[in-house]
């Protein structure tokens, strides 16, 4: 079990302001950069930008990662990021050969909509999601119009554009069914190369973190002591190497207790925990009811699982 190299250390606005990476170039967009992607695809790492993001995903299911927060996505969701909130989201269901369009984003910056809302009293209206944003924001309910919304900015230019913009703004204005994502305003400040260090972090966690491995053999990897990859870590993710861990174990089991029929106690030990007591108390630390009571609720809202 190799840990992977990080990717190059390129933050996104090296790597990827080129069309090819599916933005559009530079002089061709005013306060709204369009952007749509498949999966795999160089962008698709832990980073952050100074510009707030919409970001819907149109196919596959994986891990988010919003600041400290750790869940699942699926087609459909769609979350709304600050300025220097790290995020990533790693798909795991991929077809072989990947998928050509995964997602849809509409990027916008800080400073314009709040030197304009001085000016314009009907974008006061705004501030509030934007301060919002800084946590990250999932809208429940909302994907189908945003879409729409969002492939009439991409078609349209000018003051067109900006009409379209302001009329998808107003609907996750008044959306009152989201939920913050982040418990914290983290913000990230590591270097190029810090930041592609700790994207190959994740994505190894992500893809390893059923399998039974400790902190010191994973700091052996990366040639580091233990003490300075707890505050390395912490700093990069909002949360500490077991807790994170932790959390992606119990998101999986999440999944699991939703999509299979499958034992509580199977589950337990299909996502890496190996006694039954500390998933339980995990999974209410984490979710705030037990694995029974997440399953009872997840079928009563969706249906038996499998």
């Amino acid at each position: 079990m190799a840990l992977q190299r990080p990717r190059s250390p390129e933050l996104e606005h090296d790597v990827g302001r080129t069309p090819n990476l599916g933005y559009e170039p530079p002089g061709t967009y005013g306060l709204v950069r369009f952007l749509e992607h498949g999966f795999p695809n160089p962008l698709v790492r832990w980073h952050y930008h100074e510009e707030y993001e919409l970001h819907l995903i149109v196919s596959t299911r994986g891990k988010v990662f919003v600041g400290d927060y750790i869940g699942h996505f699926e087609p459909g969701h769609l979350v709304l990021t600050g300025p220097r909130l790290p995020h990533n989201w790693i798909s795991t269901d991929v077809p072989e050969g990947g998928v050509p369009l995964r997602d849809m984003v509409l990027q916008f910056g800080d400073a314009p909509l709040r030197h304009a809302a001085a000016q314009i009293p009907e974008l006061a209206e705004a501030l509030p999601l934007l301060e919002r944003a800084r946590h990250g924001v999932e809208f429940f309910g909302l994907s189908a119009k945003a879409r729409e919304h969002i492939e009439r900015v991409r078609e349209a230019h000018g003051l067109q554009r900006l009409a379209e913009f302001a009329a998808l703004l107003d609907q996750l204005v008044r959306c009152s069914d989201y939920r913050l994502l982040s418990t914290v305003q983290l913000q990230s400040f590591d270097d190029d190369a810090g930041l592609a260090r700790i994207s190959g972090i994740v994505d190894f966690l992500t893809e390893h973190y059923a399998e039974n491995f400790s902190m010191a053999a994973l700091c052996a990897r990366l040639d580091m002591t233990e003490s300075s990859f707890s505050r390395y870590f912490r700093r990069a993710t909002g949360n500490s190497y077991t807790d994170f861990v932790n959390r992606l174990r119990i998101n999986k089991a999440c999944q699991l207790l939703m999509e299979t029929d499958r034992y509580i106690t199977n589950v337990c030990y299909d996502v890496g925990f190996n006694n039954v007591a500390n998933f339980n108390r995990r999974f209410l630390q984490i979710k705030g009811m037990t694995p029974k009571e997440f399953r009872r609720q997840a079928e009563a809202r969706f249906g038996p699982g499998g």
